[in-house]
């Protein structure tokens, strides 16, 4: 059992000092931390000097331009800054608890994000109007907490340790276009023709050695790509779509990404030849958040939406000829 003297004085510690002289301790300024703290530098001051008083000791050494921690100050200031931030990681925990339970959050890649689940949710809130997704976009090579995100859909190998992982779809790679480059002085019909073309490249996937790229395209179909007129790289695949949209030149699709834009007929296929990727996107959560209900809801709504997908349609070359 801890001291009556050691209790009573856990108890009657002067938070609202200690805070002040973090504050100042990692700003190296009076300024600094009464601008984060919203009071006044007097006030700040005060409260570290009032903060000394009650120790006995000297915590700051203060300068005309820059303040600095004593030894005590500096022990005292990361034991503040520790304490401080499990705090602050503990009362975000309670905080989260506070989002409403109607609430799912989907962590994913901007690009599928734009292309794929953006374009589709509305038939979720349809169906389940008691229910709200919110969405966040990252790069997808970190990890995330049950704290932020409910569930995330992944492209990759489904190399997720310490998370529940289900497969959502795999996808074809076809070379697209605007069907505007089907036509005029360079039409595009045989691989050879892209000689006259952009090559449009997407520089997406750190996740392997060997990413489903136009080489792997190449390779799957036993073909040599010609040397492009000119390449141009995007680092997120809704750019790679939007610019193959828009006619810039020849992009290689990858199924799901392409999917609307060939139906709707914004893009067409020039070849036939088609390559499975190697890659697949997944869902990812943690094993308690895989079994909450409306986290259930979800992924059996974008299960069936994945498992609803249509089929390429036929290449360009295939369609004229019927």
């Amino acid at each position: 059992m801890k001291p009556i003297s050691q209790t009573y004085m856990i108890l009657n510690l002067p938070y609202i000092s200690l805070r002040a002289f973090e504050a100042v301790s990692r700003h190296g300024s009076f300024s600094g931390a009464a601008d984060e703290l919203g009071v006044s530098q007097s006030a700040v001051s005060q409260h570290v000097k009032t903060l000394e008083e009650w120790l006995g000791h000297p915590l700051m050494n203060r300068g005309a331009r820059r303040s600095a921690p004593t030894r005590d100050g500096a022990r005292l200031a990361r034991a503040i800054s520790e304490g401080l931030g499990r705090i602050s990681e503990v009362c975000e925990d309670i905080r989260d608890k506070r989002r409403t339970d109607n609430t799912i959050v989907i962590s994913c890649l901007p690009g599928f994000a734009f292309i794929w689940l953006f374009p589709r949710l509305l038939t979720f809130d349809l169906a389940h109007p008691h229910l709200t997704v919110s969405i966040t976009t990252d790069t997808g090579t970190t990890s995330f907490t049950a704290t932020e995100v409910d569930i995330g859909i992944r492209y990759g190998n489904g190399n997720n340790p310490g998370f529940v992982v289900e497969p959502l779809m795999g996808e074809d790679l076809v070379p697209v276009c605007a069907p505007s480059l089907l036509q005029g002085e360079h039409p595009l019909s045989t691989v050879a023709d892209l000689a006259h073309h952009t090559l449009i490249r997407d520089e997406f996937a750190p996740f392997t050695r060997n990413p489903p790229s136009w080489e792997y395209w190449a390779r799957a179909n036993d073909l040599k790509l010609p040397r492009p007129a000119r390449t141009r790289r995007f680092g997120q695949s809704n750019m790679v779509i939007q610019a193959a949209i828009e006619g810039v030149g020849v992009a290689l699709g990858r199924g799901p990404l392409v999917i609307d834009a060939l139906m709707s007929g914004r893009l067409v296929r020039p070849f036939a030849e088609t390559a499975r990727s190697q890659l697949k996107y997944w869902l990812v959560c943690g094993e308690a958040q895989s079994e909450v209900e409306k986290n259930r809801l979800f992924i059996d709504w974008i299960k069936a939406e994945a498992a609803a997908l249509p089929e390429l349609p036929e290449p360009a070359s295939t369609a004229q000829k019927d």
